[in-house]
Formats: C-alpha cells, structure tokens, sequence
C-alpha cells in the first residue's frame, strides 16, 4: 500500500501534540511547528467535562459545538503547516466536525493558504434516541480508520469529533504504514504512543511528582517517533524545557487506565506488556507492546443537565474552630427549615487549614464549605445566598464568606453506555466530498479483567523502619474516568517495588485515604512499570462536571497519597 505520507513506509513517523485539552497553551501550535522536523501535528481538546460546555454552545447555536480556539491557531499555522508539509490531526470538531472543517476551508481561503480538509463523523448518536431524560450529547468513541482513509486521500488537514485521544495518533501510523486491522501488536504500540502524547506537557515533566528536579517553567509539548513495528520513541523538541524520562512517561501511562488491558476501538493493548527504556537525553523508547481484537461495543459518553447548585464559604479564624463550625451550621441547617425548602443535597466540608499562632490571618483560618444541589434553581438560589448573609452580624466572631454567594449555576452529569460497535456508523468525508464507510472490525473480543501476575519476593530488610511520606519512594498519578478516580502509583527502584507491592493493598489505600472507605476499590498490578493503578469507584461522584467534591478531577488524589505517612524500610530512605 501506498504510504498516506511522504517518505517510505519503513521510515520512523514522527508525531507531535500541540493541545492536551480545550484551553491547552494557545501558542503550542505554533511551537510545535516551528521547533524541529514533524510528519503529523495533533491536537486533542476533548475531554469528558468539554462536551458537556460544546453541548451548551450547541444548544445556544446549532452551527457552534466545536473549539473555537483551534480556529484561531490555525491562522497562523496553516501556512506553517503548508512550509514544512505537515499534516494536521485534531478532534476539535466535538460536536459538529463538519462545521469545523467548512470553517477552516474558509480560513485558508482568507489567509490565502491551499488546504486540503477532510472530516470524520458518525459518533454522535442523540438522534439515535433511547438515552435518560435530558441527555444533551451522546457520542461514541470511535477509532482512528476514519482519520486512516482521509489520510491516504491526501487530506492536509483532519477534523474529527469523538474519537479515542489515542486514535489521533494511531489513525495516522495506521495510514503511513499501511497497517491492516488485524495488525494488532502495531495497533496497540501506536495507541499506547498515542496515550502518552494525548495529554500534551504531561509526558513532559507536567504534574509529575519529581518534578523539582525538572526545569519546569515552560515545558516543551512531545512527540513520538513511531516505527512500522509499532514501537515508539517519545521525545521532544531540542531546546525546549521539561524532560522527557522512563518517570514521566510512565506517569503518564497510568494517568486514566485501569488495569492490563487498555480497550479502544481498534484495539485492546496490553499495558502490561509495555516495556520502558531510556534511549538518550529526553528520549525513551516503548516496545514490547501486545494488543488484541477490540471489545464488541463502542463506550458512549453522555452528558446531561444534573440540576442546580450553589456553594458558599465561610471563613473561621482563631480559636474554637469547631464551635464556630458547629453553631453556622445550626444557624444554616434552621434557615432551610424555615424556608421550608431544604435542597435535596447538602455537603459540608471543614479544611482545617488554620494553624496555631499563625503569623497572619490568613494562616490562622479553616475554611468550611457549603455545597448545596437541586433539580429546582429556586432551592438553591435566595434560600442559601439570603440566609447566608443574613448571618453577618450574628454568627461567630469574626464571620465572613470568600465570596458572595450567588444565584446557583448549573451542573452536569456523565454517564457512559456501551452500544454494539456494528450500529455506530463511522464516516469518512473526504477532501473531494466523497463519504467513505469504515467497517467495523471483524474480530472483537470481550474485555475481561487479567488475573494479576505473582508479586515479586518481599523486600528483605533487617526490620528497622521510619515513619515518613510515602512519596519518598514512590510516585503517582491520579485522574478521572467517570465519576471514578484513578490512582497510579509506580516505585523507582526494584527494592521499592519489593516492597510497594505487598504494602499498598485495596486495604492499605483505604486507610491511607479514608474518603475511598467504604467505596469499591479494584488494584491492578503492572510490574513491567513497577506500578500498582487502584480505581476508586464513585469518589467522584457523577463525574468532574457535578463537581461533587473539592478536586472534582481528581488530580492531586495520587499527591495527597504520596504524602501520607506510614512505617517504611530504612533501606528504602
């Protein structure tokens, strides 16, 4: 087969990602362009919370739904892009990717730069019908053959809506090299590439736990040398800042995975198959990779208006922290009494963030939160924002909010459904016009979860041990799937490991995170990464747009792990 990007097949693919989210740095497009050699530029700006804000745009105009931002950056990209031939691939078509691609067509006609664009739709499926009261998105997450065959049409630039992250970059390598659908050991090498890339400055030295080692003040994004074996270098730009190592890359394999197998559309990969080697300053390799025949169905994203809420903060200074908290409490708790309008939730949180002889107010403060939800605006709008600045001159000494309350704003909820891969449609419209049917794949295979491997042989000490952080000898890497959280947590030397695999049980977390108690925790164990990913289900509770607690992502769950206490090895510190 013909390769859909000059240069011979057998040549590596060189792949960089310009964009980990909708608001990622604007000038990155332009970064990545110019800082050194690249066959394809992606860019992912999906994510779980922005369908949600693309379907609120959407229901405002019909002809929005997509980033806008993309747009903006393609006014002085395109013709870079055009200079250098490189190829653009990018899901910020959200919920109308052929809006987004009439408007880059228009784009390139006013800043006079020839461009051939193509677009990938099918995945999104509100019509399709059968979904909860009020659903506002329904998309499928398709894989990257649509971006393959627009690809080997000669298209110059890519727009998608809902596919995988990883498609973004799988899609293309499938197209270079000509790989078939079976070719699953290829497949999963460029999704597990494609995983590493999708986050942008994350594989770069971005919210990694050691990062004081990193010269982190402006990290360069990364790229990946893919091979027809599927194999893969991430690196970056020389010059840039960041770094690249088998640390952060390996944070970022963790970050929103569960357990062996990472399903996609495509492909299930086998992440414990994955192998990790430095291969120079700021480059490591990823080989090793196994994949096998995708699940039956397609996940199917939903988001959908959960109702109403409101919060207010009341700031408490000094002595008798828990007597102040105690008694606003009582006087907010007998307002929604005799409103006679309690909200259906009500939430109070007390951070003691205040400190004994403190050197300034500020230190000397705990801060208690009131988060209140409701289908009905009205219960959590006057009713909390009235009563609680009727209390300014009769509470507890010293009273007063972060900020005024207001009316109440809307929140969402996300839901996934998984929907038989044979009834999403996935179209490819191509440069010329013509729609081009994928078929889906022929083999699936159902996800199951793989029985964990034998845990290594315990560490062999002497019994001496100290009471300390856990982040002294182990990192990690939290994040959101849902309204469950992910913590990755890999040790960084085999003596770590040793003992990091027996310490850290289900049980272990629990304790050492006391608002997983009493919610399912699975652990999964990965010692080819020398990691163990525990998934909190429900920690989050409908999802990062419900808001339903203070990191609503979870994203410093793996830091607040980290700097837990408990009895480790001396020969480990």
């Amino acid at each position: 087969m013909t390769p859909a990007i000059p240069g011979e097949p057998t040549d590596p693919l060189r792949i960089g990602n310009a964009s980990g989210f909708y608001g990622d740095r604007f000038g990155a497009l332009e970064e990545m362009l110019t800082g050194g050699p690249l066959d394809i530029l992606t860019g992912d700006y999906l994510a779980e919370l922005t369908m949600l804000i693309l379907g609120r745009d959407r229901l405002k105009d019909p002809d929005r739904g997509y980033a806008k931002t993309f747009l903006r950056q393609l006014e002085t990209g395109l013709g870079l892009a055009a200079e250098r031939g490189v190829r653009i691939v990018t899901n910020a078509g959200g919920l109308n990717p052929a809006g987004l691609a009439d408007a880059v067509r228009e784009l390139a006609e006013k800043v006079g730069v020839p461009v051939r664009v193509a677009h990938v739709e099918g995945d999104d499926l509100l019509a399709r019908g059968g979904w909860p009261d009020g659903t506002l998105t329904a998309n499928a997450y398709l894989g990257g053959g649509g971006i393959a065959e627009c690809l080997r049409a000669d298209a110059e630039v890519v727009v998608t809506g809902r596919v995988t992250d990883a498609a973004l970059v799988s899609g293309a390598a499938a197209a270079h090299f000509g790989w078939r659908p079976d070719d699953h050991d290829r497949l999963a090498g460029a999704v597990i590439a494609g995983h590493v890339l999708e986050c942008g400055t994350q594989a770069t030295g971005g919210n990694y736990s050691f990062f004081g080692a990193l010269d982190m003040r402006r990290p360069g994004f990364p790229l990946a040398e893919i091979a027809a074996d599927g194999s893969a270098v991430i690196t970056k730009h020389p010059g840039t800042g960041g770094a690249v190592t088998v640390g952060t890359v390996t944070a970022q394999l963790l970050y929103e995975t569960t357990g062996a197998r990472y399903a996609g559309p495509d492909v299930t990969a086998r992440l414990d198959t994955a192998r990790l080697a430095k291969d120079g300053p700021d480059r490591v390799r990823i080989d090793g990779v196994r994949g096998e025949a995708p699940p039956p169905t397609l996940k199917t994203g939903l988001t959908r208006l959960g109702g109403w809420r409101n919060e207010v903060t009341f700031v408490l200074t000094g002595l008798d922290v828990d007597l102040k908290a105690g008694l606003v409490r009582e006087q907010m708790e007998a307002a929604f009494d005799a409103a006679g309008r309690r909200p259906a939730e009500v939430d109070w949180r007390l951070a003691r963030t205040d400190h004994p002889d403190a050197a300034s107010e500020e230190e000397a403060s705990a801060l208690l939160r009131l988060v209140v939800r409701d289908p009905d605006q009205d219960a959590v709008g006057r009713v909390i924002s009235g009563a609680a600045v009727e209390l300014a001159l009769g509470s507890y000494p010293g009273f007063h909010v972060t900020a005024p309350p207001g009316k109440g704003a809307p929140y969402g909820v996300f839901e996934a459904a998984y929907v038989p891969v044979g009834e999403v449609p996935h179209v490819a419209v191509l440069p010329d016009g013509r729609r081009v049917d994928i078929e889906p794949p022929t083999a699936t295979r159902e996800l199951v979860r793989e029985a964990d491997p034998p845990l290594p042989e315990p560490l062999h000490h002497d019994g001496t041990t100290r009471r300390a952080p856990l982040g002294l000898v182990a990192g990690a890497r939290s994040g959101d799937k849902g309204g469950a959280a992910n913590v990755g947590v890999w040790a960084r030397t085999e003596e770590a490991w040793a003992w990091l695999a027996h310490e850290l049980t289900t049980e272990r977390l629990s304790e050492l995170l006391p608002e997983a108690a009493g919610l399912p925790v699975e652990r999964h164990v990965l010692p080819n990464l020398r990691a163990l990913n525990f998934v909190i289900d429900g920690l989050l509770g409908a999802g990062v747009a419900s808001q339903a607690r203070f990191d609503p992502q979870a994203k410093a769950v793996g830091e607040w792990l980290r700097a837990r206490h408990l009895d480790i090895p001396e020969v480990l510190l």
